[in-house]
């Protein structure tokens, strides 16, 4: 069985375990960003020592370079990257969010514009699989359309139709490409319809009928508010199958990751905590959000968080030094501070092992 809920609370937070062949990972869980194989600033060792587990890289970034024949040269991209553990590719839908201003979307698929040389590339439904299956990953993404909500909102009925054919277009492919794999990677399908709880239900309910291995809450956190977000993930938690892995995609601050947790989630990902991490802003307890480069650490010679077991806190460093390192455009300083906020949104998850 590759995913089992282990217990429940009171409410609709559980744990659970997704299994990986010998490999076990424990649920709710927090996978750090590898946009091109590697969490940004990390070492894999440095990004295991945070408690993540599985590793998610970018599809269609992974196709620009080093190219997916290159990767699987390799033995895949958990091999190629050093990280050997389980991984998850997206599909490149979201790109088709982030790269609105050079992209083309029809029905066959989405033509983009290659920012480095102007060059077209296409990406069907079908060629996002081929990709993601050349990648090797454990998880991977049916292909899907995502509307921006800050200025994009009339498109959501479109881009839910369009998300469903393609999901069928997706399946289709990965079934004809896993004949023969003794461990064929597991699919996992895409919700769409923005802030409409009409379009949310039928999006859950077309997509759990359908033969995925996980569920996926995509289009969230993609210019809403944090309460229009938490509004939608409320109105779906009793909603869900029980027998499947659900992904709120995209989402990593710990207000959201609490209650998304809270709402029945198992897996969330983020660029959020290695991001801040690098410009020096840090979590420390309470959820309270400091910036280091602020002038009052300049000589506080205390560690970040004293509650804290990163191995950024454990080894003392003070924030008067974190503050210099950032200050002064050490990478060493965004090494330190990404390791402290992964460590920090994988305590959030742990905790939810002994409650539940």
């Amino acid at each position: 069985m590759f995913f089992s809920a282990t217990a429940h609370k009171p409410g609709r937070a559980r744990s659970g375990e997704l299994r990986f062949g010998p490999i076990t990972v424990k649920t709710p869980h927090f996978m750090p960003v590898g946009t091109l194989g590697s969490v940004k600033g990390l070492t894999p060792d440095q990004a295991r020592s945070t408690g993540a587990q599985i590793v998610l890289g970018n599809t269609y970034h992974l196709h620009l370079q080093p190219g997916e024949e290159v990767i699987a040269k390799a033995g895949g991209l958990a091999f190629f990257s050093g990280w050997q553990g389980p991984m998850l590719t997206d599909s490149g839908g979201f790109q088709v969010y982030s790269l609105g201003k050079i992209r083309r979307i029809t029905d066959e698929g989405v033509t983009f514009q290659n920012p480095v040389n102007g060059d077209e590339i296409f990406i069907s439904p079908e060629i996002s699989i081929q990709i993601q299956h050349q990648l090797g990953a454990d998880i991977i993404m049916a292909f899907d359309d995502v509307v921006n909500l800050k200025n994009d909102r009339g498109r959501t009925l479109e881009a839910l139709d369009r998300t469903h054919l393609w999901l069928e277009s997706s399946i289709a492919e990965h079934v004809r490409l896993s004949k023969g794999k003794k461990n064929p990677p597991r699919l996992f399908g895409i919700v769409q319809g923005g802030l409409d709880k009409k379009l949310r239900t039928k999006s859950l309910e077309f997509v759990q009928a359908q033969l995925v291995d996980g569920i996926a809450i995509g289009g969230l956190s993609v210019g809403e508010s944090r309460g229009e977000m938490h509004d939608m993930l409320e109105f779906l938690a009793d909603k869900y199958d029980e027998s499947r892995p659900r992904y709120l995609m995209g989402v990593g601050h710990p207000i959201d990751l609490r209650f998304a947790i809270a709402a029945g989630i198992d897996l969330f990902d983020c660029v959020l905590p290695t991001r801040n991490g690098r410009h020096g802003t840090v979590w420390i307890g309470g959820d309270k959000q400091i910036n280091i480069r602020n002038d009052k650490y300049r000589t506080d010679m205390s560690k970040l968080d004293k509650t804290c077991d990163c191995t950024t806190c454990e080894f003392g460093y003070s924030k008067a030094y974190l503050r210099h390192l950032i200050k002064a455009g050490e990478t060493l300083g965004g090494t330190l501070l990404s390791i402290h906020n992964l460590r920090y949104l994988q305590r959030i998850c742990e905790s939810y092992y002994k409650i539940c």
